[in-house]
């Protein structure tokens, strides 16, 4: 199992719910384990984030049963609420990043934090914006706004690479 991939959107039809005690997911729509799918190692992220969604937090996915159902490894990573019926995304995003204060809803508690693979596309969409980043690989972003109301942009590379590919949640590009 490795560290990390390339893809930052392996899968994501259909919906998901989540027993918290047993940290099994069941989904319905879904192809984990398939093709395409996902694979043990892989970061299941529970909701979308963005205006008017909800965003419930990552976790990392240690065993699949099923096309419908796979087990995580820990709930810490998540806010803590129902989750039931909500969209997902699968993403091998650096797993050190689910549990990271910064990036963990529960932990940070703020919807501004997440990991984001840019690709060569990525760059470009950014430059000269707050958001530019100047090469391609995983990288958590974190907004705020400072003491005089200004939003600022904090940007850290994770993993420095070529060959990510996109298509999941995209990089931001202006608030």
């Amino acid at each position: 199992m490795a560290l990390w991939g390339n893809n930052d959107n392996v899968g994501s039809a259909g919906t998901v719910s989540l027993n918290y005690s047993t940290g099994v997911v069941t989904g319905s729509g879904t192809s984990f384990g398939i093709d395409g799918g996902c694979a043990e190692g892989d970061v299941i992220r529970f909701g979308t984030r963005g205006s008017g969604n909800t965003y419930y937090g990552d976790a990392v996915i240690v065993s699949i049963a099923s096309s419908e159902s796979l087990t995580i490894g820990s709930t810490m990573g998540l806010s803590g609420a129902a989750i039931a019926g909500v969209d997902f995304t699968v993403s091998q995003l650096p797993k050190s990043s689910v549990l990271d204060s910064v990036y963990s809803e529960a932990s940070y508690g703020t919807s501004d934090s997440l990991v984001y693979g840019v690709n060569t596309q990525g760059e470009g969409i950014t430059s000269n914006t707050e958001y530019s980043v100047t090469h391609e690989g995983w990288v958590g972003v974190t907004t705020y706004l400072d003491n005089a109301g200004e939003l600022r942009v904090k940007k850290e590379t994770l993993v420095a690479m070529s060959g990510i590919t996109t298509g999941g949640i995209d990089y931001p590009t202006a608030e």
